[in-house]
């Protein structure tokens, strides 16, 4: 990880909490929940990401069952939870090349391969013991001191009882260390077998120094992990043996980076973040198209949509240009528009996105035609099917529902969406309502009974 251990701790609590729901834009749509971790969904990126860690996970024999998670997070940061990769957006933002962020995955993939998550639980347990027994060894010993009237005595007990505290905190944070260069080595061979560049993994350590993450001088001995320079002197000998080692990136994922970073940039810092990010490039196409996505969000429509026209007659096979273009017309109420433009982009997407599929829907809905809502409903569902876990999407298929009268379907919709954002309670709530309002027996009334027995705390 490149994280510190205290962070790494809160990350790994906080990716057990599910967001909430929430009705966020179809582009880059964020959401997050009362104390949990703060997740960004967007095509575009998810599909690069995932096109990024294909190979590697591939060849880690980890090609199924493994999700990659954006995390809504400016730092330069990933880390592993349970059967998941988690990625900043500041991650990608920063990264200059695919191949960094490529190298970064490898990094993490070798964590999850190597199982270092399940042990590092393994090894907090192992280090609250050493701290309990060395804390009741020296109360004994301040006990002991303070009937004998031994003042060094009692001194030396509340040293050992701050001292075991210590020793438990220096015992995980060498296996931390262990576990990091563990990864860096497997990270190594993954892009060998996948024949690309190592070079990606150490300049990562060299954006760690300039961001200064670990914050001036250290206590090199209780670091969790190894220093950024004492990593590339550990890695770069082994690195440059590499065949590839001087394997550049194709221009064509240059290109998709780049475009991913405007976009990010755009979201994240507006048109100042723009043209910061691509100063060297001012006129370039992926600087267009965070300029396009600023004007957007400062609220100029008919400009924006311009800009995003203007990038489509570039290039008319864009899937994302197109889904710009949606989200611009959603926005301005144009929703009929809006749905032939993700309509066009899902055609052209060759992830399957089902957050693509799902906007088409979603913009009907926004168009208030009640004779389309049927064709909404179905376009939605569709891209649940893709997507079970798109949150707002089920807020869009209630209010569909909602539309044409059919309130135990809508109720229903709500109780789904509920469930799939891990908020139980409230998915009971909702399933209750819609089994008063559905026929017994019907699907929609077994789905709600099924959400009604759902005990997320089994016992045994």
């Amino acid at each position: 990880m490149v994280m510190g251990l205290a962070s790494r701790l809160r990350r790994l609590v906080a990716a057990i909490l599910v967001p909430a729901l929430m009705i966020p834009a179809p582009a880059f749509a964020q959401a997050s929940g009362k104390g949990g971790l703060p997740i960004v969904r967007d095509a575009e990126i998810e599909a690069l990401v995932k096109d990024y860690a294909a190979p590697i996970l591939k060849t880690a024999g980890l090609s199924r069952g493994v999700d990659i998670v954006l995390v809504n997070d400016e730092g330069f940061n990933a880390f592993v939870s349970g059967r998941r990769i988690f990625i900043n957006i500041g991650t990608i933002l920063q990264a200059q090349t695919p191949n960094q962020v490529i190298g970064i995955i490898a990094h993490e993939v070798g964590h999850l391969k190597g199982g270092h998550q399940e042990r590092l639980r393994e090894q907090i347990d192992r280090a609250k013991t050493i701290a309990v027994v060395a804390s009741l060894l020296g109360a004994g010993i301040a006990v002991a001191g303070a009937a004998s009237s031994s003042g060094g005595m009692a001194q030396a007990g509340t040293g050992m009882m701050a001292g075991g505290g210590s020793l438990a905190q220096r015992s995980l944070l060498s296996y931390q260390r262990s576990e990091e260069s563990t990864a860096d080595r497997a990270a190594l061979e993954y892009l060998r077998a996948t024949r690309q560049s190592p070079r990606g993994l150490l300049e990562t350590f060299e954006i760690l120094e300039r961001n200064n993450l670990f914050g001036g001088p250290l206590n090199r001995y209780l670091s969790s992990h190894p220093l950024p320079r004492e990593r590339v002197a550990n890695l770069e000998a082994a690195a440059k043996e590499s065949p590839y080692w001087d394997e550049a990136d194709s221009l064509a994922l240059l290109q998709r980076h780049d475009l991913a970073r405007a976009k990010i940039a755009a979201y994240t810092g507006g048109a100042t973040a723009v043209r910061r990010t691509f100063s060297f490039d001012p006129r370039g196409r992926a600087a267009q198209y965070g300029d396009a996505i600023a004007t957007h969000l400062a609220g100029s429509p008919a400009a924006a949509l311009s800009k995003i026209d203007a990038l489509i007659a570039s290039d008319p096979k864009s899937p994302w240009f197109q889904e710009m273009r949606g989200e611009i017309l959603q926005q301005a109420g144009r929703g009929d528009e809006a749905a032939a433009a993700y309509a066009r982009a899902a055609s052209l997407d060759r992830s399957g996105s089902g957050l693509l599929k799902a906007a088409e829907g979603q913009a009907l809905v926004t168009s208030g035609s009640p004779a389309r809502m049927g064709e909404a409903i179905a376009k939605i569902r569709e891209g649940l099917r893709a997507d079970p876990d798109n949150a707002s999407a089920y807020r869009f298929l209630s209010m569909a529902y909602g539309k044409t009268n059919d309130i135990g379907s809508a109720e229903l919709a709500m109780a789904e969406g509920y469930w799939h954002a891990g908020n139980f309670r409230q998915a009971k709530i909702f399933a209750l309502r819609a089994q008063g309002k559905l026929k017994p027996g019907s699907p929609g009334y077994n789905q709600a009974a099924d959400i009604l027995a759902y005990d997320p705390n089994p016992k045994g």
